[in-house]
């Protein structure tokens, strides 16, 4: 009796709150682009439709993947990591497809996808396989481990920056990875050295902005100064931030109204992806703003408890993994739209637009589920 109940727990409050965030972003999505879809000729359903079909497979494959016992992704952990490398240099093949300046998608047929994703589930798997089996020498010898599980982390990162340009989700690679080994470190004095440095480092950088703007021509520059000062580049880089900005002091505490934005009749690029955070402050308010951030954050207590009550070290790291993931993601998109750092193009997990990304983070949480099925109630 004791066996079947263990193999019966599920968390059902994490399976809830995803549930609810996808519902909710279906609803947000329609009211976002329900309008431009008719400028563009087609039904006002038409990017719903095809957001639908990414949950759904994202759904399946959360259902099946947490039904599988987790230990089976060792076996794959090399698998899918050199896999993750051969999707990412496959968008140079004629395969890829370039749009709105950049090479990230590779179609097959009517179906496309972007390989970073994949890679995010990749580093998952490999940076949990690593700290188990190199649980004792993070203790003795940190620094030689850490620099070590880095170096297979980094060409992941490099390669999604040279070959697909996509500079956000190799930022959110490389944290998901210094985040897990955070955690599974006992002592944390390198982590606030280097944390150091790199906070110095950013503050050098923007003392000498102006020589830097000097020497290049970086369009990645241009985004730091429109950060910077948006108000001074209002019909180039600053704006999409300039009119999110709009939505979010427009929405006040309790916004429009669901369906009254104004920002996303052709004022505010690309509303449904990784600006549909403004469309939820003007439409919700502050008030519907802080729920959603209080509904992830309630996302990331589920993960904690999974974590800790995971049986063996493997699994809790494979749930860090995710929850690193989320957080990054939420915390990035969140502080791009309220202007708290440059713009990056970083999607809301659960909300935004992108059958790939509903797709990919639907089916991580399958394997925090998988998880949480073998902990002992």
């Amino acid at each position: 009796m004791a066996q079947k109940r263990k193999q019966s727990y599920y968390d059902f409050s994490l399976v809830s709150i995803i549930v609810f965030l996808l519902c909710f972003g279906l609803v947000m999505l329609y009211s976002t682009t329900s309008y431009e879809a008719q400028l563009q000729g087609v039904s006002p359903t038409r990017f719903l439709r095809s957001h639908i079909i990414g949950i759904g497979l994202g759904l399946t494959a959360m259902f099946i993947l947490s039904l599988i016992d987790y230990h089976v992704w060792k076996r794959f952990t090399a698998l899918a990591y050199v896999m993750s490398i051969v999707l990412i240099l496959l968008v140079l093949s004629p395969l890829g497809k370039s749009a709105k300046g950049a090479t990230r998608w590779i179609y097959i047929g009517p179906l496309s996808f972007q390989p970073a994703e994949f890679a995010k589930i990749a580093i998952i798997l490999m940076m949990a396989y690593l700290i188990e089996k190199n649980a004792r020498a993070l203790k003795n010898r940190k620094i030689m481990v850490m620099v070590s599980m880095m170096i297979l982390v980094l060409p992941i990162v490099a390669i999604i920056k040279v070959i697909t340009n996509n500079l956000s989700s190799a930022i959110i690679v490389f944290g998901i990875a210094v985040i897990m080994i955070f955690v599974a470190t006992p002592r944390y004095d390198i982590f606030v050295i280097a944390g150091t440095a790199v906070v110095g480092l950013v503050g050098l950088f923007l003392y000498n902005l102006d020589w830097f703007l000097e020497i290049s021509d970086s369009f990645r520059l241009g985004r730091v100064m429109a950060w910077l000062e948006p108000e001074n580049y209002p019909l180039n880089e600053g704006f999409q931030t300039l009119q999110g900005l709009y939505a979010i002091g427009s929405g006040g505490l309790f916004g429009k109204g669901l369906g009254n934005s104004i920002q996303k009749l052709s004022f505010l690029p690309e509303p449904q992806n990784d600006m549909i955070f403004a469309i939820i402050c003007e439409e919700l308010g502050l008030f519907g703003a802080c729920c959603v951030i209080l509904m992830f954050l309630f996302m990331l207590w589920r993960f904690m408890v999974i974590a800790n009550n995971a049986p063996d070290l493997y699994g809790s790291m494979l749930v860090i993994g995710v929850m690193a993931h989320i957080a990054i993601q939420v915390i990035l998109n969140i502080a791009v739209v309220t202007n708290t750092i440059p713009n990056t193009g970083i999607t809301l997990p659960f909300i935004s637009y992108g059958g790939t990304s509903a797709l990919f983070v639907t089916a991580e949480m399958g394997l925090v589920l998988s998880v949480s099925r073998e902990i002992k109630v």
